[in-house]
């Protein structure tokens, strides 16, 4: 059962009330926003992050492309939604031959996106509404047109320019081999070789991405002293944390060695190459880096998150990153990964909460985001351009779930409306850097990246305005009308009604956000658990109905679910007397 609710928030006049069974409603936690010193020491704990792809988002210019401008005017929905506080890809001068994770100047906006005058407004809009503002941070690699880099190549081999990078003759009788064999996780040999002053074949340099993404030196104090100052630089402005790139990144061993596995980056498109990640020097940065988030918390009592893009292999490595003094939180992607089955999910989150939360800090949930394969598409059962198929069923189950467990949780873009990968992008409008270098379409993510629809029946759906709009950088199919936030607000059995009220019952509801979960007995394909005292959320796995978990009607629901059962492809809510003590979460 989907619960309607008027615009401002409150049930619908003509909207079921809750069936709490309890002696009385639970009590409300307080908004977003509020100044207690817990609220603000802890916001980041169980908050809610939209991640906006500002490429995509909501063009004020009409040039086809989303602008800092456009975010700010699409600041209310993010409200009416239900959000916490919204993460900004990056919009940093760049050359965007990764759009925008090749930054050439860490402290100033790209044009294509605005200025710091902008900057500032929608910092300012989103702090009235209660929204926090997370920026995304590259650490790891700067843009080949970043000053550093300039001078690296303008330099020449031994200067204090090219030690910021990882510059290294070649072997062979001339150099003309690389320095080792690792390839680039966007494909490719992980090493370019420079010309020099004087037009020889010179040095080569390190790159894990692409060669216009060199890899820094961190190593050299000189780098690490420069982030502290970028940090500072947008903490001033007043943001409220970052999100980092490539978290397990930045350190490669020493003596840079050939690896015994060297494709292993480029074949997974992950970071495997142990050689070149998850080095153990990389904590100290993040010391280092919390060190300097707690110095302004110190001044105001507001904690400035750290959510890290850690990509290892097990629960447990990612639970180093977490440690009371270094990030907050790190995104776990192992949900994300895990095939549509009820085991691998039992799992996955078991591992969560064991490992993750037992450091201290709460699991950062996540779905779908700008590098994967959207959540509707991954979960059908065979490859679909539309929504068709089991795909948009599980994924609206997944999404109840994923609300329903203990800790943050991150939606993607364009989530909220149920939008399927865009699977047939013509070759010649593709934009991925991995599509380029490879010349195959296996793991590129243009797929969901393509602009927002916002309204109407045909591209651009409002996503860019004005009668001379360029079109949008990458183009809208036909099906989006049926996807688009107008009908989507409109329509009470949407995903965005699914997801409004589950962030709506999540921030009145004691027992969601942080807390306690206790897994229950269910049937083979059904994954039941409590939270805290009387919540319970089921979601189904198979494709034949069972009964359900509890009582009475659900609070919430993914799809159709009559009292009494819950069917295939689906989770709900529902509230049961509670019981004498709470049950803590696996350890």
């Amino acid at each position: 059962m989907l619960i309607a609710t008027a615009d401002n928030g409150s049930p619908a006049e003509d909207a079921p009330s809750l069936p709490l069974t309890g002696p009385a409603a639970p009590a409300v936690r307080p908004a977003t926003g509020t100044t207690s010193p817990d609220t603000a020491q802890r916001w980041w704990r169980d908050a809610v992050i939209y991640q906006v792809y500002v490429r995509s988002f909501l063009d004020s210019t009409g040039d086809g492309i989303g602008d800092l401008a456009g975010v700010r005017t699409g600041l209310p929905y993010l409200k009416k939604l239900g959000v916490d506080g919204i993460w900004l890809s990056p919009f940093y001068p760049s050359p965007q031959h990764d759009h925008g994770y090749d930054v050439a100047d860490y402290r100033d906006v790209d044009p294509v996106y605005g200025d710091l005058a902008e900057f500032d407004l929608l910092v300012a809009d989103a702090h009235r509404l209660g929204l926090k503002v997370l920026l995304d941070i590259v650490p790891n690699h700067c843009s080949s047109e970043h000053p550093w880099f300039r001078a690296a190549l303008k330099d020449g081999p031994g200067s204090a320019a090219r030690a910021l990078f990882h510059f290294a003759d070649g072997r062979g009788t001339d150099g003309e081999l690389p320095p080792n064999n690792w390839r680039a996780m966007f494909g490719g040999p992980a090493w370019s070789r420079v010309t020099e002053a004087d037009g020889t074949a010179g040095q080569w340099y390190l790159h894990m991405f692409t060669p216009e993404q060199p890899d820094l030196n961190w190593r050299n104090p000189a780098v690490p002293a420069d982030f502290d100052q970028v940090l500072r630089f947008w903490l001033d402005r007043g943001v409220d944390g970052f999100r980092i790139d490539v978290a397990a990144g930045l350190f490669k061993h020493p003596e840079l060695p050939d690896s015994p596995d060297p494709s292993a980056d480029e074949r997974t498109r992950d970071s495997v190459n142990p050689l070149a990640w998850n080095q153990p020097e990389v904590h100290q940065v993040w010391r280092d880096w919390r060190a300097l988030c707690e110095e302004y918390t110190a001044r105001d009592g507001r904690d400035r998150l750290l959510v890290g893009e850690v990509s290892v292999r097990t629960p447990s490595e990612q639970a180093a990153y977490v440690r009371p003094d270094e990030l907050h939180q790190a995104f776990f992607f192992h949900l994300l990964t895990a095939r549509w089955d009820v085991d691998t999910f039992r799992t996955v989150i078991s591992e969560a909460l064991t490992d993750i939360a037992g450091t201290g800090s709460t699991v950062t949930w996540v779905l779908n985001n700008h590098d994967q394969v959207r959540t509707v598409t991954r979960y059908a059962t065979e490859p679909s351009s539309g929504p068709s198929g089991l795909g948009p069923a599980r994924a609206r189950a997944a999404a109840l779930l994923m609300l329903a467990l203990p800790g943050a949780a991150y939606i993607y873009q364009g989530e909220e409306l149920g939008l399927p990968e865009v699977v047939d992008l013509p070759d010649e409008v593709l934009t991925d850097p991995i599509f380029h270098r490879t010349g195959s379409r296996q793991h590129i993510r243009d797929g969901c990246r393509v602009p927002l629809p916002w309204s109407g029946h045909a591209s651009p759906f409002g996503f860019t305005a004005g009668t001379d709009a360029a079109r949008p950088w990458l183009p809208q199919p036909e099906w989006f009308a049926d996807h688009a936030t107008d009908r989507a607000l409109a329509d009470t059995r949407s995903f965005w009604h699914l997801y409004r009220e589950g962030l709506q019952l999540r921030r009145s509801l004691p027992q969601l956000g942080e807390g306690t979960l206790r897994w229950l007995p269910s049937p083979p394909q059904v994954l039941a658990f409590e939270r805290g005292d009387g919540l319970v959320c089921a979601i189904n796995f198979g494709t034949e109905p069972v009964p359900a978990p509890a009582p009475g009607v659900p609070l919430l629901a993914s799809g159709d679910c009559p009292e009494g059962t819950l069917p295939g492809s689906t989770a709900a809510w529902w509230m049961h007397a509670p019981r004498s003590a709470s049950v803590p979460a696996p350890r």
